[in-house]
């Protein structure tokens, strides 16, 4: 049975839903229901959100949780192609198309990154338009933008920028 929490991130409410198979949505909500934030959770939605906090203090960069995709065998190659895609860097949807195996199959890309039920951890934040402009984030374009600005290599003392 599939349990809930939610986390109060810098960037606004979050909602965690999974099972102990695995962490299966991350979801931005406009607000975040009265005593929801006083239950008793799981460990293994304690375990997410613990890592959560610690990416939102900038001291994790790649996360160790279980995920439990569900989608299309194309939704889920793309959804575990995003989690390669290293903190602070950003690609773009042809190169994810490539990866997958289908360099015509950006328009598909983009709208399996539309569909990722696992924000923030899948990081399709870090998906932009070959241009270099940010294109649509199911989380909206705020979130994305700091999303991208928490992770900027510029604030480590790195060379380059990501946009």
């Amino acid at each position: 049975m599939k349990q809930h929490t939610y986390f109060d991130s810098p960037i606004g409410g979050v909602k965690i839903v999974g099972t102990p198979a695995g962490i299966s949505e991350i979801s931005f909500v406009e607000q975040i229901p009265p005593n929801e934030m006083d239950r008793e959770i799981p460990s293994f939605l304690d375990e997410c959100q613990a890592q959560l906090e610690e990416y939102f203090a900038k001291k994790r960069k790649k996360f160790t949780i279980k995920l439990n995709f569900q989608g299309s065998d194309f939704q889920i190659a793309v959804w575990k192609e995003l989690l390669e895609i290293p903190y602070g860097f950003t690609t773009s949807y042809l190169a994810v198309s490539q990866k997958v195996g289908d360099r015509k199959a950006v328009r598909a890309v983009g709208q399996a990154c539309g569909q990722n039920p696992i924000a923030i951890i899948a990081p399709c934040h870090r998906v932009i338009g070959l241009n270099g402009n940010l294109t649509g984030y199911a989380g909206g374009l705020d979130h994305k933008r700091d999303l991208l600005m928490l992770e900027n290599p510029l604030a480590f003392g790195k060379q380059g920028s990501l946009f």
